[in-house]
Order: structure tokens, then sequence, then C-alpha cells
């Protein structure tokens, strides 16, 4: 199958996982908000570590925190998405910003920017397959995502040092 295809049924599907994990009785307003946010990103979490686990053990040997997040800013993001994040930005102190100017799940709403409440169920996943892949790789981390203008977001790693 092309990879627009691929591209195509990956975004369909989750604008139907998205919509499955706000139905199903989860409550309304900011509970059932807050329950949906928690079933997507648990799901992106899962998906994280099993891509993990599908890579070669020697494939993943970095000396350096920063190399780790730049494995996930070209490898596995061009995995998932068909395109390397556009920007990374580091305090040096175990925080960083994955910047995407055109998030493909975005994408289908940036015509409208009154969508803008609605764009973080469809960064949920995404937060739970960073911090799952992340910890498959030892690597314990909160991951938060935001947007100020549609289609481009921001996620922010801040690795937990122990």
């Amino acid at each position: 199958m092309p990879a627009m295809a691929d591209e195509t049924l990956f975004q369909l599907l989750h604008t139907q996982v998205v919509a499955a994990a706000y139905g199903a009785g989860r409550g309304s307003g900011d509970e059932g908000l807050r329950a949906g946010l928690t079933v997507l990103e648990g799901m992106g979490f899962r998906v994280g570590q099993g891509l993990a686990e599908r890579l070669p053990q020697g494939a993943l040997a970095f000396r350096e925190e920063l190399d780790t997040i730049k494995f996930l800013c070209r490898d596995l993001w061009g995995a998932v998405f068909g395109k390397q994040t556009d920007n990374l930005r580091t305090n040096h102190q175990g925080t960083y910003i994955l910047q995407d100017n055109n998030f493909p799940f975005l994408t289908q709403m940036a015509w409208g920017q009154q969508y803008l409440e609605e764009a973080p169920k469809f960064l949920a996943f995404t937060c739970g397959l960073l911090r799952g892949t992340l910890s498959s790789l030892g690597i314990e981390s909160s991951v938060t995502a935001s947007v100020t203008s549609l289609p481009a977001c921001k996620f922010q790693v801040v690795i937990q040092k122990a």
C-alpha cells in the first residue's frame, strides 16, 4: 500500500479512536475530558512501548539523553508520521521541546481557530507514545502538549531525575 494511503488510514483510525474515547459514557465537562485524555494517553503509552520493543537492542544504546531525544525527533517521528519534527529545543537540564509546524493529526483542523480548544484531544495519544517509548528505553518522563496556532504544536518532554 502506498505511504499516502497508510498515512490517511492512520489519521482516520486516530480520529475514530479519539471519538470513541470521548463517547462511551465517560461523563461530560472537565471530568469527561480528563477521562478521555487518560484513555488516549494510555493507548499511546502502550504503542510507544511496543514500538521500542520491536527495535534491535543494539540500535538503542544511546550514551546521552539528548541522543535519545534526537532519535524520537528523527526516527520515531519518521516511522509514525512520515517526517521529522521541525525543531528541537532544550534547556540542557532535562526539558526538551519538540515542535511540529504541520502536525498530521491537526491538519484537518487547520482551517478554523475555533477548534483550538479541541486540539488536546488529538495530542494525548502522541504524548503517551513519546512517554511509552522513553519508558522502554529506561527514561521516565512526563510529556505535555500545547497548541497556539493550528496545525502547529509543541510537545514538552521533562525527564524525571532519580
